[in-house]
């Protein structure tokens, strides 16, 4: 992914809040009750299309953008918050 001239970090600052209890895995996007992994869930499982993600869930697009570098930064961390997900659900 390519964040263009927006530095990484500020993106993170900006626009990513870690939850106080859970941590990066519960991280999500200020402002917004849509946490980190849900994006990432809903980007994965439609082409990593990063408009739609925006769109769908009425973000700015430089929000998802964080989202996506948070996640490169906490991959390991957040699949598996993920996939505990995806094993209560299932």
């Amino acid at each position: 992914m390519s964040v263009s001239s927006v530095n990484e970090q500020d993106l993170i600052d900006r626009f990513i809040q870690i939850d106080p209890a859970g941590g990066c895995a519960d991280a999500r996007v200020i402002g917004h009750a849509v946490p980190i992994w849900a994006l990432i869930g809903y980007w994965l499982a439609n082409g990593r299309d990063i408009d739609r993600v925006a769109q769908d869930y009425d973000l700015p697009r430089a929000a998802v953008q964080a989202a996506l570098v948070f996640y490169e930064r906490h991959t390991g961390i957040i699949d598996a918050r993920m996939q505990a997900n995806i094993v209560r659900v299932g």
